[in-house]
């Protein structure tokens, strides 16, 4: 794989996807933006999504490439292999984006435009936020739940967020950044949270002045989500564990506890 000149490369962790993939829609997004490129990671598929990729790799072999994982090892772990990978074939601002498009792909210039108008900022992750002139189509219980467990986040990681769960981010393939990927995730599912935490704690940054969260025009929620409500009863105790595994290490004293 190259990363074929495409400055901003995007990853795009996949299982199972093949039934909902839409091709047309990364087709056009690398079209239509010359420095985006996409790097889908397959984490073990049992379907047809390796062939799937496969056929939309042909489109655009220098921006439209992918990998695959042997084994199923989640969506943390396929993130963190993607972005090295990414950062490996020479991007300059690396993200993640879920593959069924809740977030669409326009917003990835947005987020783009905004790290490079502002320089101080490392990453950039999408908030989904119900306000006048935007659609955000999202079912009322996994909102609220969303914003129970938004707070508990906050606490954990002694900064107010609103969201970090949202499957969108971008970021600048820093050193610091590449730390923060340099070694697996301890969360499986909420492994957004810990990333964060990660930066505080093994980067320095002040997540205050170094993050920023985009509301985003549009989000829809997308049927056949793999979230299930055990994971939101395992969300407590992880939270619980990158407190008292970063908490403490944050490099401003008395920030954490």
């Amino acid at each position: 794989m190259t990363a074929g000149g495409a400055r901003t490369l995007v990853v795009v962790p996949t299982y199972n996807e093949a039934a909902r993939l839409d091709e047309a829609a990364f087709a056009a997004c690398v079209a239509r933006e010359a420095e985006v490129g996409f790097l889908f990671v397959d984490d073990g598929s049992t379907d047809g999504t390796p062939a799937v990729l496969e056929r939309l790799a042909a489109c655009s072999p220098e921006r439209l490439l992918w990998m695959r994982l042997e084994r199923n090892g989640g969506k943390a772990e396929a993130v963190r292999r993607g972005v090295l990978a990414a950062v490996e074939r020479g991007a300059e601002l690396v993200g993640y984006w879920d593959a069924d498009l809740a977030t669409p792909l326009g917003a990835i210039v947005a987020f783009r435009d905004l790290l490079d108008a502002e320089p101080a900022l490392h990453l950039v992750m999408g908030a989904r936020i119900q306000l006048l002139g935007r659609r955000i189509v999202r079912r009322a219980a996994r909102h609220y739940i969303g914003r129970a467990f938004a707070t508990a986040a906050s606490v954990a990681l002694g900064v107010p967020v609103y969201d970090t769960q949202c499957g969108a981010k971008l970021f600048r393939a820093s050193p610091e950044m590449r730390r923060v990927f340099s070694a697996p995730f301890g969360s499986r599912w909420i492994f957004d949270v810990e990333l964060l935490a990660r930066m505080a704690a093994w980067s320095g940054l002040d997540l205050r002045d170094t993050v920023y969260e985009y509301p985003l025009t549009s989000w829809e929620d997308v049927a056949g989500s793999r979230l299930r409500a055990r994971d939101f009863l395992r969300a407590p105790r992880e939270l619980a564990a990158i407190y008292w595994r970063y908490g403490r290490r944050r490099g401003r004293a008395g920030e954490w506890g």
